[in-house]
């Protein structure tokens, strides 16, 4: 790309995410014939449990026909995957594919490590819903990557305990709210659920659904709105209920959350549809308990949903190959029997709709075998998921939240501030790296 400043680079890339302009196509090859000119080899760094077994019905079938071959090199996840994928670009040696979650691509993108593969994955687009395509392109006539796994979220509550303590599934945020103290009223012990400052992502999925833009440009510069109107709403929600006492404020994933959960202290959880094997774990005595339903909303009769979690595969700018390489990722993540190998070996809940009600997706997750339409609901729910709008240094926005709420979760403090602390410390970070920052 034919910028000089790093914070122009970014701006440019991802103000067209948001409408601002066209962006010129990244390390993109017009070589149709190059993955029949020979034997191709390919190397994937993913994260993802069991792609070796994925990938080796590529090898034996369309890859060997085609001859490309595609390696798998197990990485770590998370920053420690993009961190490595940056040093390894800077040097001019990342791998031809790379497994990325969705609010990594505008860092990957804005560093110059990831080819546009628009022109190879043409006819994907269809096979994702709209919200979930936009993520891999920020928006633009580019594609950066072709979607793998999302995770839409739901409402989870224990049917029985729902039923003991006359209980109704709520379908706003109103109504959760007034669930929450009819229930402590009943059974003073017992909580709806918790609030949790030990995953950020949760929090970032709950205003996505209330409407947040966190990230979007204006001309050549970042504008940064982590505590806007929407998101406002959803931490005073929140605080309330803390501050009220008619939820916990305790971190999940605990052995104290797992207990809350296996003994019915705590009831329901606002969580993602990869949920029926985290219960599983945590709450192994209420199998067979739990049902599922959409997420609450802001106003009556609206239906939209956020994401927590998600992956995506993408081909970079070092890679020799693209052409190749993007035709395998979209096979990957659009082939019947590569997406219902990507369910059986990896646990994923595939971002193509076709495999949504498919396959492994055909009967309930064995921990919710009393709903039998789990994943017919799931896939009506994915379909609802709003856009997202991720910046460059979504760590750092990440970090301080863990910092500042989980504060204010613990002393019952303003959630407000605690927000517009995450704010001020994502723009210092911004600024410090020299991207220029909307005032």
């Amino acid at each position: 790309m034919p910028i000089t400043t790093r914070s122009r680079l970014v701006a440019s890339t991802i103000a067209v995410a948001l409408g601002a302009g066209t962006l010129a196509a990244c390390g993109s090859s017009d070589d149709d014939t190059e993955a029949s000119s020979g034997p191709v080899s390919l190397t994937y760094w993913t994260w993802a449990p069991g792609m070796d077994k994925v990938v080796d019905l590529w090898n034996k079938g369309p890859g060997k026909k085609e001859q490309i071959k595609v390696t798998v090199k197990k990485q770590a996840s998370g920053d420690t995957l993009v961190t490595k994928i940056l040093t390894a670009h800077k040097a001019g040696k990342a791998p031809d594919l790379v497994q990325a979650e969705y609010q990594a691509l505008p860092t990957l993108v804005s560093n110059d490590a990831l080819a546009d593969i628009s022109k190879e994955t043409a006819d994907a687009k269809s096979k994702f819903a709209d919200g979930v395509w936009q993520q891999t392109t920020l928006g633009t006539d580019a594609v950066y990557a072709v979607p793998q796994d999302i995770g839409p979220m739901m409402f989870y509550y224990r049917e029985d305990l729902f039923e003991k303590y006359g209980l109704e599934v709520p379908t706003t945020w109103d109504e959760f709210a007034e669930t929450a103290r009819k229930l402590k009223k009943k059974s003073p012990g017992t909580d709806l659920t918790t609030f949790s400052a030990n995953d950020s992502g949760l929090f970032a999925g709950l205003a996505q659904q209330a409407g947040a833009q966190w990230w979007t440009t204006e001309g050549d510069q970042w504008k940064v709105a982590i505590n806007d109107a929407a998101t406002q709403k959803v931490a005073k929600f929140w605080g309330g209920l803390v501050k009220e006492g008619v939820i916990d404020n305790q971190p999940m994933y605990t052995p104290a959350w797992n207990k809350a959960l296996n003994t019915g202290k705590q009831i329901a959880w606002v969580s993602a549809v990869w949920a029926p094997g985290t219960l599983n774990t945590a709450a192994p005595d209420t199998k067979g308990k739990w049902a599922m339903a959409p997420l609450p909303q802001w106003s009556e009769g609206e239906n939209v949903t956020g994401s927590w979690g998600g992956s995506s595969t993408a081909v970079t700018t070092d890679s020799d190959h693209p052409a190749a390489a993007a035709k395998f990722a979209a096979w990957l993540n659009t082939d019947g029997t590569a997406l219902q190998a990507l369910a059986k070996e990896s646990g994923i809940y595939p971002a193509a709709t076709n495999a949504q009600t498919s396959g492994a997706f055909t009967n309930p997750p064995e921990y919710f075998a009393n709903q039998a339409d789990f994943y017919t609901k799931a896939a009506e729910i994915a379909k609802s998921t709003a856009p997202s709008a991720w910046g460059p240094n979504v760590n750092v926005a990440y970090t301080t939240f863990k910092d500042a709420f989980g504060k204010a979760a613990k002393n019952k403090s303003d959630f407000v501030a605690a927000l517009n602390t995450m704010q001020d410390d994502t723009v210092a970070d911004m600024k410090k790296q020299g991207f220029e920052v909307a005032q």
